[in-house]
């Protein structure tokens, strides 16, 4: 008797432990409710591979002993896209040099990005004198596998330069000189040479590949096989070196995270059945918003099986627009004017203040501290757009805020 007492007070103690850890214990995240994980359906090979990128982007700090610098931006990946999400004022980038589609003028004086950081022993850029120039916030990253899957004819197709159509949007796209290491894909679709951009404020890497490199030696000083010299500021010494050598960087490493950004999931909207939504999205095709923010898109083909034939809603066209004068920072990238930008995609917008402090900053460089204040900022090819928002009643604007901050 005395035994069964005994493992009965034993139970009663083990359900109760686990009962209350369960009460304890903060349940998951809704899967809409982050912006980071992988897309649905990958291999256990693939897993593998998306995590090793993951753990590469998120947990991987770099130090001078490592390769850091020796002028730098930030010390990792996820410094500045913390949860895949947006950046802040205290991330963003300055990127400097160009003023028209002739090129930069400053490469040889450190462009196109600003290193204003330095390991021990060396000096942190300073902007040069007469160097056009733009602060740029890290965007989010999730879904960008689905856009980098789009062939270059999908987004041609939306391209109107010459405004055909009368309906005072052009869109073009930017036409970018490929690196050496860049291996197009049967999608890619030269023209002159050059290559479709897609990711990035101007649309000026025209692949994840293109973007990574980029960003590991640009932000972070790192070298790799495909660019295997430290950045150099001129305003000190015209010679590069920290000490580590290099590559600093495995190729298996940026292929896993290249990987990892490819197959990161879509943001999932929330609340999409709500009246109000439902409404505000019927405005937003209304307002014309939709001819840039293009909603709906069908990947072809993929070598990645996960990417191919899904349809998808980014809400961007990929495509440059004039957006006025209100936008214009006097410095570009590619064939881009001054006054062109690449469509941000919407998708995440709602999440945005996760990963931006509570608030959020929108716009290239963060300037909007609201949606209603971005969309407001609107010039150039979204005049009309923005006119017709302006005039909405109260009800209708929070019909189409609440649109956009499901998404």
């Amino acid at each position: 008797m005395k035994k069964i007492t005994l493992l009965y007070l034993f139970l009663s103690a083990v359900v109760f432990g686990v009962v209350a850890c369960e009460a304890l214990l903060p349940a998951a995240p809704a899967d809409d409710a982050l912006l980071d994980g992988p897309i649905a359906e990958l291999t256990p090979e693939q897993n593998a591979l998306f995590l090793a990128g993951d753990v590469a982007f998120n947990d991987e700090i770099f130090t001078p002993a490592t390769g850091l610098g020796p002028t730098f931006v930030a010390s990792s990946c996820g410094s500045c896209h913390a949860g895949d999400g947006k950046g802040t004022p205290f991330t963003t980038l300055v990127r400097f040099g160009q003023h028209d589609d002739t090129g930069n003028q400053f490469m040889e004086r450190g462009g196109p990005q600003l290193q204003n950081r330095a390991i021990p022993g060396h000096t942190a850029e300073l902007l040069p004198a007469g160097a056009a120039f733009s602060k740029f916030t890290p965007p989010a990253n999730t879904g960008l596998g689905m856009l980098g899957a789009l062939s270059d004819a999908q987004i041609l197709a939306n391209a109107d330069p010459t405004d055909k159509d009368g309906d005072g949007i052009s869109g073009v796209p930017n036409w970018i000189d490929a690196p050496d290491y860049f291996k197009p894909q049967w999608f890619h679709k030269p023209h002159n040479g050059q290559y479709v951009g897609r990711f990035g404020k101007k649309a000026a890497a025209i692949d994840l590949l293109h973007q990574t490199v980029n960003a590991y030696k640009q932000d972070m000083g790192i070298t790799s096989e495909f660019d295997s010299e430290d950045p150099i500021n001129y305003s000190v010494s015209g010679q590069a070196g920290d000490g580590v050598d290099d590559p600093e960087v495995s190729t298996a490493k940026v292929n896993a995270v290249v990987f990892y950004l490819r197959t990161l999931k879509v943001p999932v909207q929330r609340t999409p059945t709500d009246p109000m939504v439902v409404a505000g999205k019927q405005l937003f095709i209304s307002l014309d918003c939709g001819k840039c923010h293009t909603p709906d898109w069908k990947t072809p083909q993929s070598d990645i099986a996960v990417l191919s034939d899904q349809t998808f809603a980014p809400y961007t066209d990929l495509l440059l627009h004039d957006m006025g004068a209100g936008l214009d920072d006097g410095y570009t990238e590619g064939r881009a004017k001054t006054t062109e930008w690449k469509t941000p995609a919407l998708w995440g917008l709602g999440l945005s203040q996760n990963s931006q402090g509570g608030r959020v900053f929108l716009l290239h460089d963060g300037r909007a501290h609201s949606v209603d204040e971005a969309i407001r900022l609107h010039g150039g090819e979204a005049s009309r757009s923005v006119e017709k928002y302006a005039k909405l009643a109260e009800a209708e604007r929070g019909k189409l805020l609440r649109f956009l901050d499901s998404l």
